[in-house]
């Protein structure tokens, strides 16, 4: 117990690693921008001015949204998702996967639930010993179920999940920012610097005439440019791709791995459109949008999704208000999203609660279909 224990712990600290190594890289670039380009390269005040201003709005900017990306607790499955003490046992001594299953479905009658395995069965963690919600995965790195999970990103030592999904987005996009507003104002000096140190190297100048102040500052401007632009490509790609995600109202597990309906897999089941995509990560008020402050929609345990209106069990409406007119049958018109997910619920409990009943009037003997269970990260 203690090795397992003091090896879990070793694994804690060197998790670290990788965001220590940001934070010292982020600390040296502070230092070469404005102490050795601006207050000790650039002559003009105007320039520096201007350079300092627009440098340390980004700057704090990046930091900020980094700081809440690192220290956003992962949000988790309420206890509403757990089992009943008694169901819980009564699953735990069960050996059929079948049993278990109908205890999940049991359980599952009164739960916001629309996504299955890919047997069909209900998504539960034997590790965290709950019924996933939708878009819920279990994460390894961090030992706990993740609500709307996107991956565990090792830059930040965290779950990027549904509680710090917008801070990860505006961290992206401030840390471009950051990168392109240095390699860009560093630029001209960096090629001013470069022709000067390749014709010093090409006249031969003593190694103390190129080691000495002014020309160690040169040293860190030209390092500054190569680190900005070296950054600065690997992040447009990452934030072009998580940008394309937001649109499309998916996580990257969802890209990867479609999520499961009653319907069967669709990668789109979440997607309600560009603008209500947007809205379900940085929220209705644009103000906010620039700002790593929560403003997510919902709760992260319910999720619209488009699949609901194009069911093909959902019934229709008969309206007959009087007994001497006709009956009139009006097929459901598309409802909002408060409204689709109010029905949403009343139907996946009557669902629910009708698949329990068969399932209890089948025999063993002659049912020959077997639910299996499916393992799910």
């Amino acid at each position: 117990m203690a090795p397992t224990h003091v090896l879990r712990c070793c694994q804690r600290g060197l998790a670290w690693i990788p965001v220590i190594f940001i934070a010292l890289v982020v600390c040296w670039s502070y230092y070469a921008y404005v102490v050795e380009l601006c207050l000790s390269t650039i002559q003009s005040i105007g320039e520096k001015v201007v350079y300092l201003i627009f440098f340390h709005l980004t700057f704090v900017m990046f930091v900020w949204s980094y700081w809440k990306t690192i220290f956003t607790k992962p949000a988790n499955p309420s206890n509403e998702f757990c089992l009943p003490k008694n169901e819980k046992e009564r699953y735990e001594k069960e050996e059929r996967p079948e049993s278990q299953q109908e205890i999940l479905w049991r359980a599952a009658t009164s739960l916001p639930l629309y996504t299955r395995t890919g047997a069909g069965a209900i998504r539960y963690c034997d590790r965290c010993q709950v019924i996933k919600p939708d878009r819920c995965h279990h994460c390894s790195a961090c030992d706990m179920c993740v609500l709307k999970m996107d991956h565990h990103c090792p830059w930040v030592n965290n779950c990027v999940g549904f509680s710090n999904y917008k801070f990860f987005i505006l961290f992206l996009a401030y840390s471009l920012l950051y990168c392109l507003f240095i390699a860009s104002t560093v630029l001209q000096y960096f090629i001013k610097f470069w022709t000067l140190c390749r014709r010093k190297a090409a006249e031969n100048c003593p190694k103390n005439e190129l080691l000495d102040t002014q020309n160690t500052a040169k040293f860190h401007v030209l390092f500054l440019f190569f680190v900005a632009a070296m950054f600065c490509i690997s992040i447009l790609s990452l934030f072009s791709y998580h940008l394309w995600l937001v649109g499309k109202n998916r996580s990257t597990i969802e890209a990867f791995r479609a999520p499961v309906f009653r319907t069967g897999s669709d990668k789109n089941g979440f997607s309600l459109g560009f603008r209500k995509n947007i809205a379900q990560v940085f929220g209705d008020q644009k103000k906010f949008w620039l700002l790593p402050v929560f403003t997510s929609q919902g709760d992260g345990l319910t999720f619209p999704t488009r699949l609901v209106n194009a069911d093909v069990e959902q019934p229709t409406v008969t309206l007959n208000p009087e007994s001497n007119k006709s009956t009139v049958e009006v097929t459901v018109s598309p409802l909002s999203e408060s409204q689709n997910r109010l029905l949403c619920n009343e139907q996946h409990a009557n669902n629910l609660g009708e698949h329990v009943a068969n399932s209890a009037l089948k025999s063993p003997a002659s049912d020959g279909n077997i639910v299996s269970m499916e393992s799910e990260s």
